[in-house]
């Protein structure tokens, strides 16, 4: 019998995205095929919405908006299955998109978690800026994806084709066996939203399980669906959660060298916002930092018994991406060296 495979789209307000999106989403083909809507407390009707439309599609309500990472964490404790998909809400897919990862996942016990290629719902040749065909992290700890770096997101030429291990699989459409999601206590609540599920790989990894994408099965991803790229709340949340994944994850002494490093070129970053007059954006780094800081004993407490050097992990780039793209002008990741 095939593994069950559980999607559990987490929503919260989201009725136009459901209401777009959900036809595609139960036309998946997999025989052993559970179809969740986990609610975090949306006050709109996209619960009744589901209710009265798609009865084969089960509904969880959460109590409260508990972002992302909880929201997830509480609504995956109800759910039975050997494969869980967090799935976006703004995510098409088309009909088999689930088998070719599972199959994937089924041919070596250590792939713990694993992505298909991500396409932009809105230009299906050009990939997707969260998640593209696989992340990676250079050796500051600052994430790219193969397929995207920073603001050039690639055109698909089939460049990307071929199955690799990666360093983080993107939280638009990933696949994870709900065995090892319950070994390492699945995402981080504190983190709220953004790069939760990088944290979460990096713990598997850091227990030698795989991280792998799948070009065989693609899905294709509106994108900036809770938070906008002009956010400064989510510029805010990228910052933060970037030096907690940090902090977490490396080595101690590694952990805090590399963060003096990122704490520099942060402030850079800080300048150049206000340069350009975005005040807001060079507050939410400063915000950023000072949270950090006073959390640091709360969060060394979520360090675990094991912490490997991102180095010695596939997936990492061993220079940085911010001297690539920005001094020596590199935009593709097929120039990376």
């Amino acid at each position: 019998m095939e593994p069950s495979v559980a999607v559990v789209i987490l929503n919260w307000n989201g009725q136009a995205m459901l209401e777009k999106f959900l036809p595609s989403i139960i036309l998946s083909k997999y025989n052993n095929l559970q179809l969740i809507v986990g609610d975090n407390a949306s006050t709109d009707h996209s619960v009744a919405f589901i209710e009265e439309n798609y009865p084969q599609i089960q509904i969880i309500r959460n109590d409260h908006n508990y972002g992302f990472a909880e929201g997830y964490r509480k609504i995956l404790e109800l759910v039975d299955a050997d494969y869980y998909v967090l799935l976006n809400s703004d995510v098409e897919v088309p009909e088999n998109w689930i088998q070719p990862v599972v199959d994937l996942m089924e041919a070596d016990a250590q792939i713990a978690v694993a992505q298909p290629k991500i396409k932009w719902q809105k230009n299906r040749s050009s990939f997707e800026y969260a998640g593209a065909a696989g992340g990676f992290l250079d050796l500051h700890g600052f994430p790219f994806c193969r397929g995207r770096l920073f603001d050039t997101v690639e055109a698909d030429h089939g460049q990307y084709n071929d199955s690799i291990e990666v360093f983080w699989a993107s939280g638009a459409a990933l696949f994870i066996k709900s065995r090892q999601w319950k070994e390492v206590g699945g995402l981080d609540p504190d983190f709220f939203a953004h790069m939760e599920e990088i944290d979460l790989c990096w713990r598997l990894k850091n227990l030698g399980y795989k991280i792998v994408y799948c070009p065989d099965a693609e899905v294709y991803h509106v994108g900036g669906g809770t938070l906008s790229a002009n956010n400064p709340y989510k510029t805010y949340l990228n910052f933060r959660n970037n030096l907690i994944i940090l902090q977490k994850n490396l080595p101690l002494g590694d952990a805090y060298f590399r963060i003096f490093i990122r704490f520099c070129i942060d402030f850079v970053a800080l300048l150049h916002f206000l340069l350009q007059g975005k005040m807001q954006f060079a507050l939410a780094v400063s915000k950023a930092h000072m949270y950090f800081l006073r959390n640091l004993s709360a969060n060394a407490k979520k360090r675990t018994a094991k912490q490997v050097s991102f180095q010695k992990h596939t997936g990492q780039y061993p220079s940085s991406i911010v001297y690539a793209y920005f001094v020596a002008k590199i935009r593709y990741f097929s120039q990376l060296k």
